[in-house]
């Protein structure tokens, strides 16, 4: 018997080194390769090699079964399962999610074949795809002609769904501009893709017939034929066709689109149509966020901040502490990382449940480790995330992770817009359009002194504020004082605008205009910061006496809960907030905060605005995506030396 058993032993041990080989693995080679190459499973190799699962090094030899099974069926199947290496190029908006539907592989096994695509993909880069035997690339199917809905009033996304056979989901993924509201008359796209110019459909059981046609002018500058109704909109005195659309959230284009006759000026009485969903743009309520908070359950949040620990480590010439000397976007990030340490203390006293994840985002303007931290930190699961601090990370981020609010908490430029990206920070011509919409509101007489090497300026002013004079120069290239006495009026406020860093101009204008407050009301009006207002050779006191007024996205806070923020604060960092700790805490709040009400987050951006200890937080709706904060606070210097806020 046991002759019998070795022989059988004996035998198999034959057959099975009748089928065997020995490989030695290549720099660079995979086990998908090889498996490739001998027509086996990598699976198999793994029975065989149980070390191989760790990993393979260069030079490795590996026990290949050249077995091969004789039923027919199990022959096909192997045929339709083995894998061949297809290169592809990675192209832009391309991810490996949008890669493994494409090629029919898991995203792991991309992954494996590519070990480098676990820190993201880059535009041009080379991929090895290992797609199974007979895979063909998908064939376009042809474009279904687009189905269209206009929204009728008391209609629901919910109703419009179920009415085509379709989800929520889906619609709004048609649609994503409705993702934060139905507005009455937009023309939805329910099935196929909508075209660049898109023409009134004849098919009555496909959608309802609108009552008006109106052209938008969306990004790229394609004229697309919108069908939704319209109303009317009575040009005010002195307003502006860009005052107007940032007061109803349309963009100048589409504005413009629906009254061509506009772009020669604006008239008092002219009557504007603008469309429906514009007017519901202005309903701003003015909100105390603390006092609407509603604990909503637990809410995921992450930071994603710029510590650059990795090129921290790796300094080996400067230590720490001379790091955080020198670095001053560090300690930027520091002071922000400690005003947001500070506001999710305070949400957390208010009774929130959060879950805050704090991540490195090492990042420069032109890289991050974003989207590896996407995948490794689960970030498509949090309720919002604040970060990264530059724009072109910011927007990657807002792509990747999809739906999840994306705050730009610091960033002052703006390129691609994203259903999910809100701006925080205001951007530089929305603050300029602010103190002259304030201006306006007064019904201000206005004057400007620019400086001739700002032509910029001058041109922006020409070009959007028509109604503004401006002060001329003598062929010495000095002030025309006379000419600028002769643009005043007495019967109304003067704000005169004052846009140079010459100390001589500064002191001529200034000076001149204190020696006629007894015969006329001025103010002195700057646009941004101008540092040369800080010099020695500039007495205050003429700042003062012409109540110097200017816009800007912060302001002195002197209340109880100001007082209060600063002192905590203190307490637990020993020094008082600077502006980036104030920045830190107010963005940070306001989320968490916007997180806990009885609205959606995305309702809270289009339907409340807030302010906190120094910010304020008036988003509008992007027509292309997303919201953008318009806060800017009107301060002035008073006479007894203090900077407060206009009414």
């Amino acid at each position: 018997m046991k002759k019998i058993v070795w022989l059988i032993a004996l035998v198999i041990q034959f057959s099975f080194a009748q089928n065997v080989i020995k490989h030695k693995v290549a720099k660079g080679e995979t086990i998908t390769q090889i498996a490739n190459k001998y027509n086996v499973k990598p699976n198999e190799i793994y029975k065989l090699n149980p070390d191989a699962q760790k990993g393979i090094a260069e030079n490795t030899v590996l026990v290949i079964s050249l077995a091969t099974k004789n039923n027919t069926e199990t022959k096909k199947k192997e045929e339709a399962t083995s894998v061949i290496l297809k290169k592809h190029e990675v192209q832009p908006k391309e991810t490996l999610y949008s890669l493994s539907k494409f090629y029919g592989v898991s995203v792991e096994e991309i992954e494996k074949a590519n070990p480098e695509t676990k820190n993201g993909l880059s535009i041009g880069q080379e991929l090895t795809i290992p797609v199974k035997k007979g895979w063909a690339k998908p064939q376009v199917s042809k474009k279904q002609e687009p189905v269209y809905h206009i929204v009728q009033t008391k209609e629901t996304k919910y109703g419009i769904a179920k009415q085509y056979g379709i989800t929520v989901e889906e619609l709004e993924k048609k649609n994503p501009e409705i993702v934060n509201g139905l507005p009455i008359g937009y023309k939805l796209l329910i099935k196929g893709e909508r075209p660049k110019e898109v023409v009134a459909s004849t098919d009555t059981s496909k959608a309802v017939q609108p009552k008006a046609e109106t052209p938008v002018v969306p990004q790229q500058g394609i004229v697309v034929k919108e069908l939704y109704k319209t109303t009317e909109y009575t040009v005010k005195p002195q307003e502006t066709v860009y005052g107007i659309s940032r007061e109803l959230g349309i963009s100048v284009d589409e504005l413009l689109a629906l009254n061509p006759e506009a772009k020669e000026g604006l008239q008092e009485g002219m009557v504007l149509k603008i469309p429906v969903k514009a007017k519901s743009a202005v309903k701003k309520e003015w909100v105390d966020l603390t006092k609407t908070f509603k604990n909503n359950g637990k809410k995921k949040v992450a930071l994603l901040l710029p510590f650059n620990i990795t090129k921290l480590d790796q300094d080996t010439v400067n230590s720490t502490k001379s790091r955080l000397r020198k670095d001053k976007f560090l300690n930027m990030t520091l002071d922000f990382y400690a005003g947001a340490l500070a506001a999710i203390d305070s949400a957390k006293v208010l009774g929130m449940n959060l879950e805050v994840t704090i991540l490195d985002s090492d990042e420069t303007k032109s890289t991050s480790n974003v989207a590896s931290l996407v995948y490794q930190n689960r970030l498509k699961e949090m309720d919002a995330i604040i970060g990264p601090f530059y724009q072109n990370n910011v927007e990657k981020l807002a792509q990747l992770v999809e739906t999840v609010p994306v705050i730009s908490p610091l960033s002052k430029d703006y390129d691609k817009k994203f259903p999910n990206l809100i701006q925080a920070t205001t951007m530089p011509d929305d603050i300029k359009q602010a103190m002259f919409d304030f201006m306006r509101q007064k019904a201000g007489n206005v004057i400007a002194v620019v400086d001739p090497k700002k032509a910029s300026v001058k041109q922006y002013i020409e070009s959007n504020h028509k109604e503004v004079k401006l002060v001329g120069f003598t062929p010495k290239g000095t002030l025309d004082v006379a000419q600028m006495k002769s643009l005043l009026v007495k019967d109304k406020i003067n704000y005169v605008v004052m846009e140079t860093e010459k100390t001589n101009l500064i002191l001529s204008t200034t000076g001149a205009l204190v020696n006629w407050l007894k015969e006329f009301q001025i103010n002195l009006v700057v646009l941004g910061e101008n540092e040369a207002l800080d010099f020695e050779e500039i007495p205050m006191n003429r700042l003062t006496k012409l109540k110097l007024h200017y816009p800007s996205v912060s302001r002195p806070n002197r209340t109880t809960e100001g007082e209060i923020f600063e002192s905590d604060f203190k307490k637990k960092n020993r020094v008082l907030p600077n502006p980036f700790a104030t920045r830190g805490f107010d963005v940070t709040f306001d989320v968490l905060l916007r997180l806990n009400q009885e609205r959606a987050i995305m309702e809270t951006f289009s339907e409340m605005a807030s302010e906190q200890v120094e910010s304020e937080f008036n988003y509008v709706a992007n027509p292309e995506g997303g919201f953008q904060n318009k806060g800017v606070h009107i301060l002035y210097y008073d006479t007894d030396l203090t900077i407060k806020q206009a009414d």
